[in-house]
């Protein structure tokens, strides 16, 4: 599914327009992105926690010439199932 079906089946469902849609889940997408740059989690009972996560410096290799690359330190968005979900899947 990509972003315009489930703007589409988010206004089927709850039997808003497209455009209504759209702009809902672009302000949770916005919510969500300001709280996790915060450095806090998003927690959605039943659902998922969405939160920030640490990923430290490490060497790497350049798979063309193999020659040893460093890969930065950086922070990355991270996605945990919430028990309802995983149950339903």
């Amino acid at each position: 599914m990509n972003k315009a079906e489930l703007i589409a089946k988010i206004a089927e469902d709850a039997g808003i327009t497209k455009v209504q849609a759209n702009a809902t889940l672009g302000a949770f997408v916005e919510a969500v992105t300001k709280t996790l740059k915060k450095g806090d989690k998003v927690t959605l009972v039943g659902f998922g926690t969405f939160s920030v996560s640490k990923r430290a410096a490490r060497n790497g290799r350049n798979p063309q010439t193999g020659a040893v690359i460093k890969i930065k330190a950086k922070k990355v968005a991270k996605f945990k199932a919430g028990k309802e979900l995983s149950a339903k899947i």
